[in-house]
């Protein structure tokens, strides 16, 4: 067996080469991230309408279930993999998780102090 035979079987499920190319390696990739989307999204569903987690709990298992779907999302669909043609994928990527959360951690900051600054319920307007 060559080097590059056993290069093409260590590859990732959006990484091209080898078998991903042909139409049908594509059909079995977007088989199987749909097979597992769905299945993270039966589980989440689980969660909320049974009793197998515990109450408080359940938002925790439901960001988890949620982040593992992004990830199934990423590699299956957007074929985002850590390989080396992808880096510019993975910078645009990161840097919109990061504009996300200052988005995200700035308006709760401001709400936040806008909470803080506003007159209690109690007191009449002027």
């Amino acid at each position: 067996m060559s080097d590059d035979t056993e290069l093409d079987d260590d590859r990732a499920p959006g990484e091209g080469g080898g078998e991903a190319d042909d139409i049908r390696g594509q059909v079995l990739t977007y088989s199987a991230g749909f097979v597992l989307a769905a299945i993270l999204t039966a589980a989440s569903f689980a969660v909320v309408h049974s009793n197998y987690v515990y109450g408080p709990a359940i938002p925790v298992a439901l960001v988890a279930l949620a982040i593992a779907q992004m990830g199934v999302h990423l590699v299956f669909f957007l074929h985002v993999t850590s390989g080396p043609d992808n880096t510019n994928n993975v910078l645009a990527l990161a840097f919109g998780v990061l504009i996300v959360g200052l988005v995200l951690i700035g308006s709760i900051w401001i709400m936040a102090h806008l909470d803080h600054d506003l007159m209690p319920a109690g007191m009449p307007a002027m």
